[in-house]
């Protein structure tokens, strides 16, 4: 796709995109553009509505934005002119920015009509979608210069399309190796580093807890560990840590789940979150230090499984009583925080895993559930996430409910047991492995990171997270 920048529509000759303000049905002015006019009567620029019509060799589709769009409502308008009108797409397309567009409404417009590309057929024999097209051009027409915000835009939607497919790809694709593999091939294209501990490595580190969760697959698990720092670096530079769970396909193991189970592949979202922000953050050269770790692993029914009632020893030294062989997600971020927090010591840490049924029972499918014992980075996150309608929403971590991973046994137990509480209780677990660093937060995206909508007839990955934790990290 070759992207051009043009001042008027004099030599132009194709699809024209023009974004409208909602006015009134009555209004008196007709919406003009290029010595067209469409009385309000016909189109005033609803939310969702558009007006397609031609002259000489152009067609002009006019899409209705609503009054004040936010961030998430245009990049969905955009990607779904994108995805449902690429019939209406030749050779060039024509974005037009009106002079009131904020530079945020660029970026939302752009990245969606790229995550517009995306089709869940991977394994369908299909036309490539207009954009993908090596001799396609889109030109931006606009007053104002939205270059810097348009690229970004791009690199956005780059690395949210990417993650996109990790989580969708199935299983038998997606397995630890792949992860490792793409995080090795991404590393070089984008500029981070990448060292992947295998199974023997990881035994050797004393990764007890990650190893466990590994034992009964054929599929070896994989300790990714990226390290990004920018090419030309302040002079003080803030250090994030990530950890995201990659669980590349989740059968509960002897605690086999009893539905749903089709839907596991997406047990991984919370990895490719973070697989998908360190591309951008390397794409962007964000100034700032970020080391990322993605515990990679099959969580799967053989003789070789962990058991209920195991204890297992940790990486942080803390021996764990397995209650549940199906709460193995905060298994393997435990073994990752603490190899963070040990060996890189980061100012922040944020963990992101679809780590629990209990925060969907609280939330829906609105937002992810946010825990953080820091109250900085509790109200920068949700700043950030409503900005770009990746919201977040707090639940306590208090002490009360330190009594549902006490353990008779160990140190700590996965697991309380009980039918409440069960989000809360999981991120006590993780606080526990964290030895009271200042600036923790943990966010539990079970209902936010793999959904229905309008972009397919089965439930698929959001991408959620790639763009809140950039964001975030980018505001820092």
């Amino acid at each position: 796709m070759i992207t051009t920048k043009i001042n008027s529509l004099e030599n132009f000759s194709g699809t024209i995109l023009i974004p409208v303000f909602e006015t009134t049905e009555k209004n008196l002015i007709p919406v003009k553009f290029d010595d067209l006019e469409i009385p309000s009567s016909v189109f005033y620029g609803k939310k969702d509505s558009t007006y397609l019509t031609q002259k000489r060799e152009n067609l002009y589709l006019f899409i209705g934005i609503g009054k004040n769009p936010d961030y998430k409502s245009l990049k969905t308008i955009f990607r779904r002119i994108s995805f449902k009108e690429k019939k209406l797409f030749n050779k060039k397309l024509c974005l037009f920015l009106p002079e009131e567009f904020a530079s945020e409404q660029a970026e939302a417009a752009m990245s969606g009509l790229l995550l517009g590309t995306y089709d869940l057929g991977h394994y369908k024999e299909q036309e490539k979608h207009p954009f993908l097209k090596a001799d396609f051009e889109l030109n931006i027409l606009a007053v104002q210069d939205y270059s810097v915000w348009l690229n970004k835009a791009i690199k956005i939607a780059r690395a949210q399309l990417e993650t996109l497919s990790l989580v969708d790809l199935p299983p038998n694709k997606v397995t630890p190796k792949y992860l490792a593999l793409w995080a090795q091939d991404k590393g070089l294209q984008y500029g981070f580093d990448v060292k992947v501990l295998g199974l023997e490595d990881a035994k050797k580190e004393y990764l007890g807890a990650f190893v466990a969760v590994g034992r009964g697959s054929d599929n070896e698990a994989q300790f990714v560990i990226m390290n990004y720092t920018p090419k030309i670096a302040p002079a003080s530079l803030k250090h994030i840590g990530l950890v995201g769970k990659g669980i590349t396909f989740d059968t509960g193991g002897l605690n086999i789940k009893t539905s749903g189970m089709v839907h596991m592949k997406c047990d991984m979202a919370g990895g490719a979150a973070v697989f998908g922000a360190m591309q951008l953050i390397a794409d962007l050269q964000l100034p700032v230090r970020v080391t990322a770790i993605v515990p990679c692993a099959e969580n799967a029914v053989d003789n070789k499984s962990f058991l209920p009632s195991e204890v297992i020893h940790s990486y942080s030294g803390n021996s764990i009583e397995i209650i549940d062989t199906d709460a193995e997600g905060r298994l393997i971020l435990a073994d990752g925080l603490s190899y963070l927090i040990k060996n890189y010591k980061p100012e922040y840490i944020i963990d992101i895993a679809t780590l629990t049924g209990s925060s969907v029972g609280t939330f829906g499918y609105e937002c992810g559930a946010l825990f953080t014992n820091n109250e900085f980075i509790s109200k920068k996150i949700q700043e950030t996430g409503t900005s770009i309608g990746e919201r977040l929403w707090p639940l306590p971590l208090w002490d009360a409910y330190k009594d549902d991973i006490e353990s008779d046994i160990a140190d700590v137990k996965n697991f309380s047991g009980k039918p409440v509480a069960g989000a809360i209780s999981a991120a006590k677990f993780l606080e526990f492995f964290t030895k009271e660093h200042p600036a923790w937060a943990h966010l539990d995206i079970a209902g936010v990171a793999f959904g229905d909508d309008e972009f397919a007839k089965s439930k698929h990955a959001t991408a959620y997270g790639v763009h809140l934790l950039t964001k975030f990290i980018e505001n820092l």
